[in-house]
């Protein structure tokens, strides 16, 4: 080999170099560095979006416990208003019970009340029976009503 050929091998090598430097390193370079920004970027979207699920999540657990805790309550309610609901049906029904032993008193009253006229009416009836038959001769019941009455009182 000569030094010639040496020489325009080097001088061959060069020019590659000067091309390859200022005509395809630097567009090479630019998408290089455009590549790493859009990566950047991309991981930098991920972690924002892995952040975001993260604080998503974070509410979404707060909204099942404020929902479970709204629905607990909202439970807790119904079953109060179910007891009261039936313990205003006891007091209803035990009104209605009293109402009812009150109402039958009073009818057991008023009838003892009209057994005992119908009785004394009956006994002022056989007391004229039997003093007619014992002094054998007639009472006229009309004339003699206020000596009845008092018997009957009596009674």
């Amino acid at each position: 080999m000569s030094f010639g050929t040496i020489i325009a091998q080097a001088l061959a090598f060069a020019g590659l170099i000067w091309i390859v430097a200022t005509k395809i390193w630097p567009p090479l370079l630019i998408a290089i560095e455009e590549r790493q920004k859009k990566i950047a970027e991309g991981l930098a979207a991920a972690e924002r979006s892995q952040r975001d699920l993260v604080q998503a999540e974070s509410r979404v657990n707060d909204l099942l416990k404020e929902a479970r805790g709204k629905g607990n309550e909202i439970i807790e309610q119904a079953h109060a208003r179910a007891n009261q609901i039936v313990d205003k049906a006891k007091q209803d029904a035990i009104a209605e019970a009293e109402r009812q032993l009150a109402a039958a008193k009073a009818e057991i009253e008023a009838s003892v009340h009209r057994a005992r006229e119908e009785l004394r009416q009956q006994v002022a009836t056989l007391a004229v029976a039997g003093a007619e038959r014992v002094l054998r001769r007639e009472i006229n019941a009309d004339t003699h009503k206020a000596l009845l009455s008092e018997l009957a009182a009596e009674i």
